[in-house]
């Protein structure tokens, strides 16, 4: 099986609508075997794009993804994240470099910026231009940006080149759907959901605990973070990137592709876990 669902960048390039995160992985010796086999085999089911940061374990997580896709580069739309205080100048240089030189590639797909920091996004969007020219990166984006940092975005000159928003967007955290999201959608501008499965603690007990979530789980033959992965992508305008920690892991988010869930079944989903009705602040972890 490999993913059929897909998203689409303005620019007209197509993702598939599942990729990997890679938030935590790296930092363990005994896990490193198990992470590096679980990236290739999502790779081998289409989940081809993956995530990282020069923040993810110091660059553990990025040197992890370098051996992971060593032999299919090719084959994989890779992204990495620059720190806010790295994101202008020598230092944003320094950064991608680096980046560069730990997953041993010479382009990135896309380059995000992490977080808004107090250096100016003009400047920011300079130094990303001159990447995107250089040919170090050939597409650049934001992430954790709510509606008034995305508008001060686009004040900026060449801000219609952003790409992607990524964004903290999970069945228990909608508040992006109320404006935030209509608003990339109107500028074309392609909204990424990390932790679509909920960082694991309360929430995610939380979910897992409902009765509905369930039920739904079962009329598909499912389980219920399949069915939270098959809600997340449902509008075919968001590309989902959950972590996996294992091959059998990632086997199971593969087949959320597959997941078609009914308006009543949407509709319940509504009932328990509610859109925030008034504009609430971005959540981010």
């Amino acid at each position: 099986m490999t993913i059929s669902r897909t998203v689409c960048l303005q620019d007209g390039t197509q993702l598939p609508a599942l990729g990997q995160g890679t938030w935590g992985i790296g930092d363990d010796p005994t896990k490193r075997v198990s992470e590096i086999e679980t990236l290739r085999r999502g790779v081998e089911l289409g989940m081809s794009v993956i995530d990282s940061a020069e923040m993810y374990g110091d660059g553990n997580a990025e040197s992890l993804v370098a051996e992971a896709i060593h032999d299919c580069r090719e084959q994989v739309f890779l992204i990495s994240k620059v720190l806010p205080h790295h994101a202008s100048g020598d230092r944003l240089l320094q950064s991608v470099e680096q980046s560069l030189q730990r997953l041993n590639t010479d382009y990135l797909d896309l380059y995000l910026l992490h977080w808004r920091g107090c250096t100016p996004l003009q400047k920011t969007i300079e130094g990303l231009e001159q990447l995107r020219q250089g040919g170090m990166i050939r597409r650049w984006g934001v992430s954790n940006l709510d509606v008034d940092d995305m508008n001060d975005l686009l004040s900026c000159q060449s801000a219609k080149n952003c790409q992607v928003n990524q964004i903290l967007y999970h069945l228990a955290s909608r508040g992006s759907e109320l404006v935030l999201q209509p608003y990339l959608n109107q500028h074309q501008i392609l909204m990424m959901s990390y932790s679509p499965l909920a960082q694991a603690g309360r929430l995610q007990n939380q979910l897992l605990a409902s009765d509905v979530l369930r039920q739904i789980a079962d009329r598909h033959d499912a389980d219920p973070f399949q069915i939270m992965l098959a809600w997340c992508i449902r509008s075919g305008q968001v590309l989902a990137i959950p972590k996996a920690s294992s091959v059998a892991h990632v086997d199971r988010n593969a087949k959320a592709v597959r997941i078609e869930l009914g308006q009543d079944e949407l509709s319940l989903l509504d009932q328990v876990f509610p859109a925030p009705e008034y504009k609430v602040p971005l959540d981010i972890i």
